[in-house]
């Protein structure tokens, strides 16, 4: 028997709370090998965001080609993305890939009182990604 393996595709954050790291745990706990492309880091703790640094959209192509060039990744979950030009880039990625199912959420941070996700993005997010690749 092979083990199933899933991808997170979102941000990661310092205090391990959101995005990336609990996804990992979770696949981890229902017997699905996680694997991982990070779209960007944030700076915050459980009272907010101080900061976002983007990934490029060419590195988030790369680790997307990485991960599916090795992997037959079956599911996709896709959390934090903050600007259009990394949602293009996540739907291109996918697009390659007709396998794996996939299921976006995105997270804004308005909980925290912070947005993560641009404004201009917001559509792209809407047509790219929610309704999926075409």
């Amino acid at each position: 028997m092979t083990i199933p393996i899933a991808l997170t595709i979102a941000g990661s954050d310092s205090s391990g709370g959101a995005v990336s790291r609990p996804t990992s745990k979770s696949f981890a706990a229902l017997g699905v090998y996680g694997a991982s492309v990070i779209t960007a880091l944030t700076a915050q703790n459980t009272r907010g965001v101080t900061g976002i640094h983007q990934v490029p959209a060419d590195f988030v192509t790369a680790q997307i080609d990485a991960v599916f060039d090795d992997l037959e990744v079956k599911a996709v979950k896709i959390g934090m993305v903050a600007e259009l030009a990394v949602i293009d880039a996540i739907a291109a990625g996918l697009k390659k890939v007709v396998t794996a199912t996939h299921r976006a959420r995105s997270r804004d941070g308005r909980d925290l009182g912070d947005r993560l996700l641009a404004a201009e993005a917001v559509e792209g997010l809407r047509t790219k990604l929610i309704r999926g690749p075409r």
